[in-house]
């Protein structure tokens, strides 16, 4: 168990977390880079302008984490993976392959998302306003219908639409 611990600006490197729980604990501006997590609870967590590339996610929950101005590449998922309650505004996800993810009640303000496969993720109760992202990368997501007003921007956006009222 790791509680309250500061590990911002750290660097990760080619190792693994398994079966542990993680609270209130700052990442900020670390970097990770080729680790593996596995049964792992994240709870309270800052992950502020923290970079994960190569990262697998197996069997995870984040549970009110920021991540705001995280930047993940090719990070993958071999299992069940959620994140609840947290703030992933103002982000990028590059390449990375997280089917079935569900994305619960977050806040999703300005993320951009690129090469992303989330086919399957379950997005109900997250706030989409701002996302940036081709619309393949939603292909197969569930939305809650009160999320249809922002994925209609978004689809408005995307291809280049033209709304007029008159």
């Amino acid at each position: 168990m790791i509680t309250g611990v500061d590990l911002s600006e750290s660097t990760w490197e080619a190792g693994s977390l398994y079966g542990c729980e993680i609270t209130r604990t700052d990442f900020s501006g670390a970097t990770l880079t080729g680790i593996t997590i596995e049964r792992c609870a994240i709870t309270g967590s800052r992950f502020t302008g923290t970079r994960l590339t190569d990262v697998r996610l197996k069997d995870v929950l984040f549970d009110g984490c920021r991540f705001d101005y995280a930047i993940l590449q090719r990070v993958t998922a071999a299992g069940s993976v959620a994140f609840t309650d947290c703030t992933l505004t103002n982000g990028a996800w590059s390449s990375c392959r997280l089917p079935r993810m569900a994305l619960r009640s977050c806040d999703l303000s300005g993320l951009e998302l690129e090469s992303c496969h989330l086919d399957g993720a379950d997005l109900r109760g997250s706030r989409l306003q701002g996302v940036k992202t081709p619309l393949d990368n939603l292909r197969a997501v569930t939305l809650g219908e009160d999320q249809l007003p922002d994925l209609t921007r978004l689809t408005v956006a995307a291809l280049a639409l033209t709304v007029r009222s008159d």
